[in-house]
This record gives structure tokens, sequence and C-alpha cells, in this order.
């Protein structure tokens, strides 16, 4: 066969340096093409595509009521999200998330539960703290497995996950349910010395958002500022030249999965401490995997993860008004976020990439 007949084939190309410009637009045409893919998708349900999209996508900031609800899951999004993403960059996946975030819910509904008359101001502030330990000690379960014996991190950390739905299960059905609560899977209420202040009068949005924007640039100077952040980066994008300079690949793991269990409990913590204000099972609400979303769609920048939350928690509000007004089944919204992340993940592989025709004779030559 000629060369000249041999047949083209696509070739994937690393580029040497990735362009600033195409870096931001990719979440923007992430959006745009997820946006496309459900549009079809709700037209073979037999929907209205543009009653949903409105629903969706335009109802949380059309008014102030719907706005403050999106601010109210920005911050656990947001929260779980920097945590989380300190981790990714070094390449330490932490998928349990969600576990971290409950025994940080658990933790924190300890002193309520087991003091219920207390009063002072201290109440809050210590069931945030003791949320966040409790997260960072079920993330040190995973690093353990990860240092010591080598397990991979995603299956532990997912595993754990379902464990610690499973001990939240057991508290409300046994030693922490409400005598008083005719037989529902739930504590005691709360009492006010045990709620998180409100920020902002006539809405639910309380000190939790300051909290989470706090970390956000803790995790921005952290990342872009300190020699530890600079340590994790290297380790994660040449892990034989980090070895090689005497970085310490176990206490990068350890670090990395500490941070981002820490972030989950703070954010577990701050939930049952606010909105709920009690210990419930609807807890689990999928936050820890929605922030894996998050980070990659912010490009695990802490100033893109701002952004890319508040997206994620108008799509948690836009989906609820979605179901009532348009009558779309709550599958289909978890369907338009996981999309998201999949656009994103081919939007960026063609930010890395360039896209090359050759002759099947060279095309595995990079």
């Amino acid at each position: 066969m000629s060369a000249l007949s041999r047949p083209f084939l696509p070739v994937l190309v690393r580029r040497e340096h990735a362009s600033l410009t195409v870096k931001l637009v990719a979440p923007p045409m992430a959006l745009a093409l997820a946006t496309l893919l459900n549009l079809g998708l709700y037209l073979l349900m037999g929907r209205d595509p543009v009653a949903i999209f409105h629903a969706m996508l335009l109802e949380p900031f059309l008014s102030w009521a719907s706005f403050s609800e999106v601010l109210l899951k920005t911050g656990p999004l947001l929260l779980i999200a920097q945590g989380l993403a300190i981790g990714f960059r070094a390449k330490v996946f932490n998928i349990g998330a969600e576990g971290q975030f409950i025994l940080g819910a658990i933790f924190a509904s300890a002193i309520p539960v087991w003091f219920p008359q207390a009063t002072g101001q201290w109440i809050w502030p210590s069931m945030l703290f003791i949320g966040a330990l409790g997260g960072a000690l079920w993330a040190s379960l995973t690093a353990f497995w990860r240092v010591k014996l080598n397990a991979n991190e995603i299956l532990v950390s997912l595993m754990l996950a379902l464990v610690a739905a499973q001990l939240l299960n057991y508290l409300l059905l046994g030693p922490w349910k409400d005598p008083n609560g005719f037989n529902f899977p739930q504590s005691v209420m709360f009492q006010y010395d045990a709620m998180v202040p409100i920020l902002i009068p006539g809405t639910r949005v309380n000190l939790s958002l300051l909290v989470a924007c706090a970390f956000s640039l803790g995790a921005w100077v952290f990342m872009q500022r300190s020699f530890a952040g600079y340590k994790l980066q290297v380790g994660g994008l040449a892990p034989r030249a980090a070895g090689y300079a005497g970085f310490n690949e176990g206490r990068a793991i350890w670090l990395s999965l500490l941070v981002g269990g820490f972030a989950a409990g703070l954010a577990g913590a701050a939930e049952v401490a606010g909105p709920l204000g009690q210990l419930q099972r609807s807890i689990s609400t999928g936050y820890g995997y929605a922030a894996i979303i998050v980070a990659y769609l912010g490009g695990l920048h802490p100033v893109g993860i701002v952004l890319s939350a508040l997206l994620m928690a108008a799509l948690y509000i836009g989906g609820d008004n979605a179901m009532v007004s348009a009558n779309l089944p709550v599958a289909a919204v978890r369907v338009f976020q996981g999309s998201l992340l999949l656009a994103y993940l081919v939007a960026i592989a063609f930010v890395r990439y360039r896209l090359e025709w050759r002759h099947a004779a060279h095309a595995s030559t990079p």
C-alpha cells in the first residue's frame, strides 16, 4: 500500500504551553456543551426544554429569595471543593468527602445531643471545630491505608463513605433518636446557642458562608504563595523529580487527605448547626460528590472554584424548581451535573492537547 493510500488517523499531541485564554473559555464551553446534550435528552423525554432551562439556570437568580438559597448551598460546596482541590493537584484523589461530611455532622451534633440544656456563645464555634476534626479523623483512615498499606485512596475513601452513612443510620435509629420525634430517624432539635448566627437577615444564609470564603482565601495563599503548597503541586506533576528533590510523598498524602477531610467535616458541622438545626438522615445530600465536579469545573484553582461552586449551587436550586414547575425527575438533574463534568473533561483535554491527523504508519509517533 502506498503512503498516499494509507488512512489518516487523529492523534492527540500534548501542547508545550496551554493558552490562558483557552483555559478560561473551557468552563463556559463545558456548560454550553452540557446544556446542548441535555437539550436532546429533554426532547426525548417529551419535556419542554425552554421551561426546564428557564427554571434551572435563570430562576435561581431572578429573586432574592431564590438567590439567598443559592448562597446557602454555595457554602458547603465551596468548603469541600477547596479542600479536595488541594489533594487533586497533588494527585491524591479523595472521593469519600461525603463520608467525611457525615462524620463532621455527627461529631458536631454530639454537643447538643449530650448537653441539650447547655447555653453560651461557645457552643456553635465548638461544634464547627469538633466537626472539622471529625472529618479529618475519618480521612486519616484513608491516609493510613494509603501510606502504610499502599491501598488505593479512591476505593478506601469511597467505601468509608458508605460506612459513615450506616453509622449515621445506627445513631438516628438507636441511641441518638429523638424520643419525642414521632419515630422519625432524627436527633433532638438543637438549642438556640447551637445554631450558627444568621449572616443576612431575612434569609437562611449564615456565617458559614464567610467561613467558606475565608477557607478559600487560605487555600489560595497555601497553593499559590507557600512552599508547602508548591511541594504538593510538584509532587503531583512530577513525582520522580519531587522524590529526587527530597519531597516526602507520604507526608503529602497525609496533608492532602487531612485538609480535605477537615474542610468536609467543617461543612457537615455547619449544615447541622445551620439550616437543619438537628441531625437527620437527609444530611447526606451528595455535597461530597458534587464538590468533585465543582473542583474540576473550577480548574482546581481557588478562584475558579468560587465561581463553579456558585454555579453548582444554582443548579441545585434550579433543579428543585424544574422538578416542580416542569415535572423533571430528580435523575435528570443528576445527569445534568454529571454531564457538566464530562463536558469539562473533554474541553480541558483540548486545552492540554491538540488534534493532529497523521498517516496510520506514524499515528503512534508522539
